[in-house]
């Protein structure tokens, strides 16, 4: 079955076809690095993770870039504000990015670039889109004119009908509805950083930044570019203008939008205290896996209702999932060729890959997985399995993590004097000392060791 994307696009699901032999080109929107990333963020960002691992998946090698927003609108208002150098204001927050994206196990790009070190690449687009009249100066700002591109809208779907030709917008960011020309280049402020370039003293406008960036470690056109539903306008749109105004190709072949996340039905924001990072939940007691869980549980294009009692409901789920890892990793074996488990795991194997090539269905694939750990349950519940079911089982299970990455696929070693405790206490449950063996178990359990008391003898994880 061929993969399947909803391409924003083309406003439908496309049979998703890479321009390359066997190798994908990704962008994905990085953080802008003015502040922590929040839980909203994540969402993003681990959805193009989990594409990232079922790409690798299904065999093809990824080139993946995610920039770095160190200047722009919001960036040099703080550093003002603290009265540092940009530097110095970004710094701290792009170190925490990086721990960030190692607790919850996303998958590094191959490329990490920083607007601030991509000037020249920047300036070489502007100078290219002047040339072929895309662009214009006025005020010493540089201004891309959208009334020459006449696709523009193509991706958002915005309405031109009523635009005023040479209606400038200074600002970064701004919302749907107002559609002006947009500054490639701002010319030098007092109090802001800036570079001396051949377009003068100034400093880059947020979406000439993106462009710049992708095409110079992609190419001029590349297969898919990720983001949040928000960044589709203006940000999206106009890098598409500007880029295809430059080169006269397709930019993009599919572009890939997850929905918003909101904080118990609602909008996250500041003002109402509902603007969560990963360190405020990390702080609250809650594991990377279980926010990681979470936030890929639910379809990338569907809107995630980040509850406390989801948060409760996925500990639940990584839990189910490593009590089952545990149990068939260590479950003996029979010598008998029954293969009842093994049909289960190929269907189950089946379905996931359907679901997941189904654009990226992720909640139809847990619910695929959660099948197959109760059929299979059931059947160890009633006998051993044989060494050929197992290691289909572990299979599944292998895929599953690849993608998900919530298993303790490496159990750890204990040490000496632990793994001897729990030696004492199995011999105390032999002799019948079963206060003994009790207390031994309190004595574990404060140390972050759980014990579990199966047919197949005393399983431990870390609590």
């Amino acid at each position: 079955m061929a993969m399947l994307f909803f391409n924003t696009l083309s406003r439908r699901k496309d049979n998703f076809e890479p321009a390359g032999d066997g190798t994908v080109k990704m962008y994905t929107c990085g953080p802008t690095v003015y502040d922590y990333a929040h839980i909203g963020n994540f969402r993003t960002y681990l959805f193009e993770d989990v594409l990232r691992r079922y790409l690798k998946l299904r065999g093809y090698n990824v080139i993946q870039v995610m920039n770095i927003t160190d200047v722009d609108d919001k960036t040099i208002n703080g550093a003002a504000e603290k009265g540092v150098t940009l530097d110095e204001y970004t710094a701290p927050y792009i170190e925490a990015f990086f721990e960030d994206l190692d607790t919850l196990k996303i998958e590094r790009a191959e490329h990490y670039p920083r607007a601030t070190q991509h000037i020249p690449e920047m300036v070489d687009l502007i100078l290219k889109l002047i040339e072929k009249k895309y662009a214009y100066e006025r005020d010493d700002s540089i201004y891309f004119s959208i009334s020459r591109f006449s696709p523009y809208g193509k991706l958002s779907g915005v309405d031109l009908t009523d635009t005023v030709a040479g209606v400038r917008m200074e600002a970064d960011e701004y919302e749907k509805d107002d559609v002006r020309d947009f500054a490639l280049w701002k010319g030098q402020k007092e109090g802001e950083p800036s570079w001396s370039t051949k377009l003068g003293d100034g400093r880059p406008g947020w979406h000439i930044e993106c462009s710049a960036m992708s095409m110079k470690y992609l190419g001029d056109s590349f297969d898919i570019h990720c983001g949040g539903v928000d960044n589709i306008f203006p940000h999206h749109e106009n890098e598409i203008a500007q880029s295809e105004a430059v080169t006269g190709n397709s930019f993009v072949g599919y572009w890939l939008h997850s929905e918003h996340l909101v904080v118990e039905g609602q909008k996250m924001s500041k003002s109402l205290g509902n603007q969560y990072t990963l360190r405020d939940l990390l702080e609250e007691g809650y594991q990377p896996d279980v926010i990681r869980y979470l936030l890929v549980s639910g379809h990338y294009r569907g809107r995630l209702n980040f509850t406390a009692d989801g948060l409760h409901q996925a500990k639940e789920s990584v839990g189910r999932l490593n009590d089952f890892y545990g149990r068939v990793l260590e479950s003996k074996t029979t010598g008998d060729q029954r293969d009842e488990a093994g049909e289960i795991a190929v269907t189950a194997s089946k379905a996931f890959f359907e679901a997941l090539d189904d654009d990226l269905n992720t909640a139809k694939a847990l619910g695929v997985i959660f099948d197959f750990l109760r059929s299979v349950n059931s059947i160890m519940d009633r006998s051993l399995l044989s060494e050929k079911e197992k290691n289909l089982v572990l299979g599944v299970l292998g895929d599953f993590n690849r993608v998900f990455d919530v298993l303790e696929l490496k159990k750890g070693e204990l040490d000496e004097e632990i793994q001897q405790r729990i030696e004492d206490r199995e011999e105390a449950r032999r002799a019948g000392r079963y206060e003994e063996a009790d207390q031994i178990r309190g004595e574990l359990i404060e140390k972050g060791i759980m014990l579990e008391d199966t047919k197949d003898g005393t399983r431990w994880k870390r609590s």
